[in-house]
């Protein structure tokens, strides 16, 4: 039984549970600066004090020491001290280079403790903790200039594939891909485990957790809740698996956080995972929520039967999981629901298109859309985002961005996607160049399209940017094409949509994944035509751009 298996069993009988904070265990230590650098950087230029992750180098029996205490309050996984384990959020100690080192050694130190622990029947699991860096792909460092970013996807895919690297081959079992406020950093960091585990041929559950900022429930890069879990359920990865957990961490103390986790509950088809703060800091940060109310708190998680995996994030100690531990053992864990997003795009709020149709052409208004390609073509990236917010609120659902060129692309989503009310929508990266395709996706946060992709160029081809726009987060637009040219008539348009989806079905994807096919047909209302009656008959989950 491997262990995706062995958590499944768990998590159909009881709850499953998550440790609690590691930064409240290490402050309690009272360590200072030379025992943070230990011998090792006892000459490191820098102050080292406060680096939590490095002391899996300089001090791992103090580490092994906190995930026992864990271990002995009854939590099934422990996660590694390894947070800030990228090289982008080390090198702010100028300790960059130890990325991999440093997980690594996270990893071993809890392998060493969970095995210790393992037997009579209960398996203990390391969950490598992958943090999401202080930098975010969507955020605007700098609001009078919007072509600067804190970050870029090519540096967080290459820093996550680092950090993921090690926590494996470290003895992790689980990835924790944790406390998002951003959901490019996590498409990032996906993308870069689905290299990893694909490179290994190995199978990896990956659980991904949010931080929600404030009580309207949104992640601080201005998704909603929903638009979140729609934008991370469709990343592809290994296999075609979804995440197997998807919850909430950090943010609050667990009784505000519970609307939100209610929300999450409804929403996701597989595991919901919390791990809540012991309460908010007071005024000199220190968390005063003891165990009893903390898991008091949690409990009504428990009655409402609204999770699977729960744990305790800021301030939370072994004596707080050891409380909640009682709780949780009469409880039964969350029946998961059976729904998908596979149908469902997202900008910064969700689109759930209805009657297997998308529209695609974002207006009515042939003027605006004029007006829009214009602007886009003169470089005039401001006025045409006030000619996309203008279409977005006389109907468009989608903002279709039609440019083989990558500089242009990248100005415009420079400008749109710090606009709200423009980002809101899903964007459709529609460009007969690849490269442009891949720069428009490596900027989008929610779930997109993009294409136009067809079997012009032969299976192959085809194939590996379909997969690709896939491994993105996104949805491919497929046109009726083969290596003969555009199909014109129905039978040929029938035939190649037949030879699209079962070639599809036999590379991974399943029914209903959300390819959008665009049959180049007008649609009358509430009449279909043969082509649309017989991909609706015998696609299932295929949408159908209008």
């Amino acid at each position: 039984m491997n262990i995706r298996e062995q958590l499944n069993l768990i998590a159909e009988k009881r709850i499953i549970i998550l440790d609690g904070a590691m930064g409240s265990m290490i402050q309690a230590l009272h360590l200072n600066e030379i025992q943070f650098k230990g011998s090792r950087f006892a000459k490191h230029p820098t102050s080292l004090e406060g680096c939590n992750d490095l002391l899996c180098l300089t001090r791992p029996d103090s580490i092994g020491a906190i995930h026992e205490a864990y271990l002995e309050a009854g939590a099934d996984i422990i996660e590694t001290c390894s947070f800030n384990s990228t090289s982008v959020s080390l090198s702010d100690y100028g300790l960059g280079h130890l990325a991999y080192e440093i997980s690594a050694a996270a990893a071993g130190i809890a392998r060493k403790a969970a095995d210790k622990f393992s037997g009579c029947g209960k398996p203990r699991f390391v969950a490598g903790s992958i943090g999401p860096t202080a930098k975010g792909a969507s955020l605007y460092p700098d609001v009078n200039d919007p072509h600067k970013r804190s970050i870029s996807w090519e540096e967080l895919e290459a820093a996550y594939y680092d950090n993921a690297r090690g926590l494996l081959d470290g003895g992790a079992d689980i990835l924790l891909v944790e406390t998002v406020f951003d959901t490019l950093n996590v498409k990032a960091a996906l993308f870069a485990i689905s290299r990893l585990l694909e490179e290994r041929n190995i199978d990896v559950p990956i659980m991904i957790s949010a931080s929600v900022s404030d009580g309207s429930g949104r992640l601080l890069a201005g998704q909603s809740l929903e638009a979140f879990c729609v934008s991370v359920l469709n990343v592809s990865l290994p296999g075609g698996s979804t995440p197997w957990a998807i919850g909430l961490n950090c943010s609050s103390g667990a009784d505000k956080l519970l609307p939100f986790i209610r929300t999450l509950s409804k929403k996701v088809p597989c595991l919901v995972s919390a791990y809540p703060n012991a309460g908010l800091p007071n005024r000199f940060g220190c968390y005063e929520e003891m165990p009893e109310i903390m898991s008091a708190n949690i409990e009504t998680y428990f009655k409402e039967g609204l999770i699977n995996i729960i744990g305790g994030c800021c301030g939370s100690t072994p004596a707080h999981i050891a409380a909640v531990v009682q709780k949780a053992a009469i409880y039964k864990p969350r029946n998961i629901p059976d729904i998908s997003h596979n149908n469902c795009f997202a900008g910064f709020e969700p689109l759930y298109p209805a009657d297997n149709t998308i529209h695609i052409r974002d207006t009515l208004d042939a003027a605006e859309r004029k007006e829009f390609l214009q602007l886009l073509s003169e470089g005039e990236y401001e006025d045409a985002v006030d000619t996309a917010r203008d279409m977005v609120d006389n109907g468009a659902v989608i903002i279709n961005i039609e440019t083989d060129d990558e500089k242009t692309l990248s100005n415009f989503l420079d400008f749109a996607l710090m606009n709200p009310y423009v980002a809101r929508v899903p964007f459709f990266i529609n460009s007969s160049c690849f490269n442009t395709l891949e720069t428009g996706l490596k900027r989008l946060q929610g779930r997109g399209l993009a294409g136009p992709v067809n079997l012009k160029d032969g299976e192959e081809e085809f194939l590996h940017k379909a997969q690709l726009i896939w491994r993105y987060g996104a949805a491919a637009v497929v046109t009726l094409a083969d290596e003969q040219g555009q199909a014109e008539t129905d039978d040929r348009k029938i035939e190649i949509m037949q030879r699209i989806f079962q070639l599809l079905q036999k590379n991974g994807y399943p029914n209903g994944l959300g390819i959008v096919i665009d049959t180049e047909i007008p649609i009358e209302p509430e009449k279909d035509n043969t082509v649309c009656s017989w991909i609706r008959e015998n696609c299932p989950g295929v949408l159908i751009a209008v």
